[in-house]
Order: structure tokens, then sequence, then C-alpha cells
């Protein structure tokens, strides 16, 4: 799958890009939003006769998913994109730069199995002072992630950048509305692919350009996935990897507490709440990690819940749930 226009999808075949619609029974078969095609996953499809259309009947194994919890209430998983070598955080040199996002981003990408790297946007629009106080700050939040600073108007690190699809590699782009995710797919594909648009000078936030999910191919090979901008982002579920991935410091210096299931709050002997207080740690960052902590620990109760009154809904329900789901290659 290339595209993903919410009701209508296009494809890429060996006879070009189609346009393509779900089959009927792979809607019934789902177990939910989740299980649906997405952007970047590989289908086995029909070609409708007399028409460059196909019909979707199922998806083959990802690799790794992209995802995050769907905005609203029900608790449910939206696919970002799937089969993922790296992720691009993007986030603009702007008063719009924020460290405690960014974190969530990084917690997305560790859990979802790619390799992110941090994107500092429109470089051109910054002074150099301002440039190297978001360096320092973005750095010490994602130890160990590559960080280029990027600016698709000089093409200052659009080489760096484009490095990361040799051999044929899927990226994807994340980050807020108007952080110049388009503008640099546009520069790193060599046209114009793309809508783009300003920011407001008031409050430096973007306005939506991106209203779906596209793939397009790079001049050397590869393939880069464009996504709009997010203005909510809460992790999903079972997202502890993740977690431990973007918080690797706190996780370290958690070792040294005084004991085991020590919550870094009140307990004597916390090394976690020592380094905060010493300013070895940042404390927003602690802040940010009890956070995310308790968000994770909601929707496992949530979902928990889901679980248990879906079983006592009765087992006639969940067999024939579990008749829906055996695997589609099987069926004739």
């Amino acid at each position: 799958m290339t595209a993903d226009f919410g009701q209508q999808f296009k494809v890429a075949t060996a006879d070009g890009e189609w346009t393509a619609e779900n089959s009927g029974r792979l809607r019934h078969m789902t177990q939910g939003e989740a299980d649906l095609p997405a952007v970047g996953d590989w289908l086995a499809a029909e070609p409708l006769p007399g028409e460059r259309r196909v019909r979707i009947h199922g998806v083959l194994p990802r690799r790794g998913k992209i995802s995050r919890k769907a905005a609203g209430a029900p608790v449910r998983e939206q696919i970002i994109a799937a089969n993922v070598d790296t992720l691009f955080v993007v986030t603009s040199l702007n008063f719009d730069l924020n460290v405690r996002r960014l974190e969530r981003y990084l917690i997305m990408a560790w859990n979802s199995g790619t390799q992110p790297v941090i994107l500092l946007s429109k470089a051109d629009l910054c002074t150099a002072e301002f440039r190297a106080r978001a360096l320092a700050e973005v750095s010490a939040v994602a130890p160990g992630v590559p960080i280029h600073v990027v600016s698709a108007q000089t093409g200052e690190g659009i080489a760096e950048v484009a490095a990361y699809f040799a051999g044929g590699r899927s990226c994807a782009l994340t980050g807020t509305s108007g952080c110049g995710k388009s503008t640099l797919t546009n520069r790193l594909a060599g046209g114009d692919w793309l809508r783009t648009g300003g920011i407001r000078e008031d409050d430096s936030r973007g306005r939506h350009t991106t209203t779906h999910r596209q793939m397009v191919p790079m001049p050397g090979g590869g393939v880069l996935i464009d996504t709009p901008g997010m203005r909510e982002l809460q992790p999903w579920e079972g997202e502890e990897d993740g977690l431990s991935g973007t918080f690797a410091d706190i996780e370290a210096l958690a070792q040294r507490c005084r004991f085991r299931d020590c919550t870094h709050k009140r307990e004597e002997g916390c090394a976690v709440q020592a380094a905060a207080a010493s300013g070895e740690l940042d404390a927003g960052r602690l802040i940010g990690y009890g956070k995310t902590q308790r968000e994770l620990a909601f929707l496992e109760r949530k979902e928990k819940s889901r679980s248990s009154s879906g079983r006592s809904a009765g087992n006639g329900k969940r067999d024939r749930t579990e008749r829906r789901s055996r695997n589609w290659m099987d069926e004739e």
C-alpha cells in the first residue's frame, strides 16, 4: 500500500500504481482497525477485470509497525505506517521545539522496532545561538540517537539524510504540523510530490497541509512515507520497551536505588530523586517519565477491562471471533 486517503487507497503493482478497496471478507475477519492494511504493508490483492483497481483480501505478516493510541474515547490502536526501517522524527528549529513531546515520539519509535533519527529542520531560519542550545537540549533527552540539522531551502544535511535510503530501505517522517516534513520529502524526492504550507507567525505552529499518509519513491532507491502532523501523541499499550529505550538514563540510575520496586517518588535511598536534586538529571525529564508510566498503566487497565467484558459475553461470541481470525492464506 502506497497511500491511505481514509476511504480510498493506492497500491504499487508490477503494472504501476492502482487504486484499491478492502474486500468485505477482510473487513469481516479483522478484529479492529489496526488489523486493516496500512501504508507500507505488503498485500494479497485481486485485480478487478477491465479496471486499474484491485480488491484487497489480506495483509502479509508485518515485520514492524509504528502505532499510537487513537485520539478520542474508545481505547484503540492507530497504525501510522508498517514495515519501516528508520523513523525520522522531525522538529523545527523555532519556538515550537518541545523536548517533552520529542520523548514521546522516541517512545513510539523504539517500541516499533525502528531506528529513530532526529531531524532538526528549518536550520536556515534560526540563529547560531538558538541552534547550539537546541542541539544541547535534544542531545540530552536522546542519548545514542542520531541527530541531523537540516534545511530543505539551503540543502544543509540533505545528503546525510538521503544516505538512510541506501539498499532500498523504507523510512517514514513524523512530527507536528508545520515542522517541514512535506518540504523535506519534496527536497529528498527531487520534485513537488506533496503540497506544502507555512506556519503561523504568532506561535510558530504549523497549518495542516498533509492530510493523508503517502509513500514516495526516492531517486537512489528506497521509499519515504510522509504522515500528517500530530497535535496529540499518546503512547499505545505495551510500550515498556520504548519507555526503557527513551529513558535509558533514568533506568540506569534506578539500578542504584535501595529498593528494587522504587517508584522514584519519596522512597529513602532513591538514586533517581538524588540525581534530580543534584542537577545530574533534569527534573522535567523525570516528570515526563512518571507521566508516561501512568498513561501506560491506565491503558493496560482499560485493555484488561475490555478483555474481561469480551469474555463475559459468552463462549459463542468468542468461538465466532476465532473462526473469523483464521489465516486468510489457508482459506479457499
